[in-house]
């Protein structure tokens, strides 16, 4: 049995600190009154709160809101001027840096190209884990100064990478990138000597499910997102919290199998890669540096009407409807986001799809899990990193001066 403690000062108005801006993070702009009625707090302790948090530049004062009965109040918002957070998204081909403000708006994107190791079974000669740290660190630092130059204090930074991430930011093993037994957090925190900036290391799917959860539409819902971008990957929100499991090593669905040694895996039958060849007949994936431009050329055949390429889609559909099945079966969610390169190709993969999901869900079809296309693009994992700090503030954890 855990210990337990009454709950202090600190903790009491920590949590009322939360109530407050995730109010005005759900509802936009709000007085102090309408604050006060909708959270069930005073309107005393709502005014100490919000004095807090415009103390802090969480909070601004945009003008006079009018109502009905008795005097204009003043409106309330999130102030996305003081913090932001950044995400780097990592894959065997592209870095991704994103930088949102408190408020939630985006201040950067950038995209360079990336030579980030020896995928496993490949021969190619590449610039391997060194160089590539080496790589995330320069990009990392760069829009780190580009956001102090906005005059904006950086809450954190958080890498997303495919594969098994142990929650102290070691990358276990990752395929798609050929890296295991790397402390990429230990060694990008050494690389940019910056002391008081959090730094993180994360799953690209289970990130990516945490910006689902706050951008994609999809609040308070137990929430699949799936990615087809290295394998088969998902990242799973239970209780409207991300599921990590002992060690960090969730979701890890496209090692799925059944029959002997030497039978496809769901990532084989599913993936993107895989798709890619069976739509395009004589392409070689690694001719390119990104599969962006082949999954956009599928799409164009499918709506064309090339029948090779709509086979493809419709067996890819199918086999990862069964995928998904185990997932539904095993945490119930309410929705499964298809992500990345799935989303470009949805309206093939989903009517497909959700059948499999339906017949082989023992769960009953009415009310159960809804099959949808995420639209937050190829960078949702990015998004997501950058989250995770800006959350850790909405949770009454106040930052620290710079």
């Amino acid at each position: 049995m855990k210990n337990t403690r009454p709950a202090d000062f600190a903790d009491v108005r920590a949590t009322n600190l939360s109530v407050v801006l995730h109010h005005l993070r759900a509802n936009g702009p709000s007085s102090r009154a309408a604050i006060a009625a909708s959270t069930g707090l005073t309107k005393a302790t709502v005014s100490s709160l919000t004095g807090t948090l415009i103390e802090q530049r969480l909070l601004r004062e945009t003008g006079l809101t009018g109502n009905r009965i008795g005097r204009p109040s003043t409106a309330l918002a999130l102030d996305g001027s003081a913090y932001a957070a950044i995400g780097l998204q990592v894959t065997a081909d592209r870095l991704t840096a994103l930088a949102v403000d408190f408020a939630g708006d985006q201040l950067l994107l950038w995209h360079r190209t990336f030579d980030g190791g020896t995928p496993v079974g490949s021969v190619a000669v590449t610039a391997g884990p060194g160089r590539a740290v080496s790589a995330i660190t320069a990009l990392a630092q760069r829009a780190a100064t580009r956001v102090r130059q906005q005059g904006r204090q950086v809450l954190g930074l958080t890498v997303a990478v495919p594969g098994l991430v142990e929650e102290g930011g070691t990358v276990r093993l990752s395929p798609p990138l050929g890296w295991s037994d790397i402390d990429l957090r230990g060694q990008l925190a050494g690389s940019l000597r910056q002391p008081g900036l959090d730094v993180a290391v994360g799953n690209h799917a289970g990130l990516a499910a945490v910006a689902e959860i706050r951008h994609g539409g999809h609040p308070d819902l137990d929430l699949t997102y799936v990615t087809g971008a290295a394998g088969v990957e998902a990242g799973i929100i239970a209780d409207g919290r991300p599921l990590h499991g002992s060690r960090g090593f969730t979701g890890q669905i496209g090692r799925f199998t059944l029959g002997p040694a030497g039978s496809p895996t769901l990532a084989d039958l599913a993936g993107i890669e895989p798709l890619v060849r069976r739509a395009l007949p004589g392409f070689d994936p690694e001719s390119l540096a990104d599969l962006t431009p082949a999954v956009e050329h599928v799409a164009l055949l499918a709506r064309s009407g090339d029948r090779t390429a709509l086979t493809a889609l419709h067996d890819t559909g199918c086999h990862l409807g069964q995928g998904l099945a185990l997932l539904a079966n095993l945490v119930n969610p309410e929705v499964i986001v298809l992500g990345d390169h799935y989303a470009a190709l949805a309206e093939w993969l989903i009517p497909a799809a959700t059948p499999e999901l339906a017949r082989n869900t023992l769960a009953p079809a009415s009310g159960g899990t809804r099959l949808l296309a995420s639209g937050l693009g190829l960078h949702a994992a990015a998004l997501g990193g950058a989250v995770t700090h800006l959350e850790r503030v909405d949770t009454g954890a106040l930052p620290s001066p710079a």
